[in-house]
C-alpha cells in the first residue's frame, strides 16, 4: 500500500436542508496512487466537492476514514490536521480565494508564511519563481482586481505549490473560465503534475478534459460509479 497517496474507505456525509436530509456522499471507497492524476466527474450537486473536501482534510465525514500520506487524518487533532494540510496538500478553488488587498506575489507567499521557520526573503523568491512558471512573471505586483480570471487562477495554482505539496486537490478549477482558458489551465496542471511527480485529484463537471488523466471516476447522487 506504499504506492498510495490517498486511501479512503466507506466515506459518508449528510446535511440537512430544513427537515430534509441530503446524503451528499454515500459509502465512497477511493484510492489515489502516488503521482497519479485522477478526475472525478459529474453534474453539479452530486457530491463532488464534498468528497474532495473530505479527502483534503477540510470536512470531517460522518463515517469512514481517510489515509493521506500514511496518516489517518481524521484521528488527528484539528491542529495536527491543519499542519498536514499546509505541508502536504495544495488546494485549488473554483473561485480563486485570493486576498484582494495583496499582490500576486504576496498571495502566493501566504501559505509559506504560516510556517514558523519560514524565511520571508526565501518565500518571496520562491513565489516569484512559481509565478514565472505559470506565466505571470510580469504580474508579480498586480492585485487580483487588475488580473483576468485565467490569470487569477494561475496565481492560485502558484500559491498551491509554494510549500512543495505531495498532492494537489482541485475543485472545479476552470468553472469560471472560458474554453480557451480552461484548456490552458488543465495543460498547466498536467504539466506541473508530471514535472514534479505530484498526485493530482480534480473534481469537475467538464468531462471532456478527463481524457488526459490517468484515471477517471464518475459520481452520481453521492455514489461513485
Amino acid at each position: 500500500m506504499n504506492d498510495l497517496m490517498v486511501r479512503a474507505k466507506d466515506l459518508r456525509k449528510s446535511f440537512y436542508n430544513g427537515k430534509n436530509r441530503i446524503d451528499a456522499v454515500k459509502g465512497a471507497d477511493i484510492f489515489i496512487k502516488n503521482g497519479e492524476s485522477l478526475f472525478i466527474t459529474g453534474p453539479s450537486g452530486t457530491g463532488k466537492s464534498t468528497l474532495l473536501n473530505i479527502l483534503a482534510g477540510f470536512e470531517k465525514p460522518d463515517k469512514g476514514e481517510v489515509i493521506l500520506g500514511g496518516e489517518n487524518i481524521y484521528r488527528l487533532s484539528d491542529k495536527k490536521r491543519a499542519v498536514i494540510r499546509n505541508e502536504k496538500i495544495g488546494f485549488i478553488f473554483q473561485f480563486y480565494h485570493l486576498l484582494p488587498e495583496f499582490t500576486a506575489a504576496e498571495n502566493v507567499m501566504l501559505p509559506a508564511l504560516m510556517h514558523p521557520k519560514c524565511v520571508r526573503v526565501a518565500a518571496k523568491k520562491k513565489a516569484e519563481e512559481l509565478l514565472a512558471k505559470v506565466g505571470l512573471s510580469m504580474r508579480l505586483n498586480h492585485r487580483p482586481g487588475e488580473m483576468s480570471g485565467g490569470e487569477q487562477q494561475r496565481v492560485a495554482i502558484a500559491r498551491s505549490l509554494i510549500n512543495s505539496p505531495k498532492v494537489l486537490f482541485c475543485d472545479e478549477p476552470t468553472g469560471n473560465l472560458d474554453s480557451k482558458n480552461s484548456r490552458a489551465i488543465y495543460e498547466l496542471l498536467f504539466g506541473i503534475s508530471k514535472e514534479n511527480g505530484l498526485t493530482l485529484a480534480v473534481v469537475t463537471h467538464e468531462a471532456g478534459f478527463a481524457a488526459s488523466a490517468d484515471r477517471c471516476l464518475g459520481i452520481k447522487d453521492g455514489l461513485l460509479v
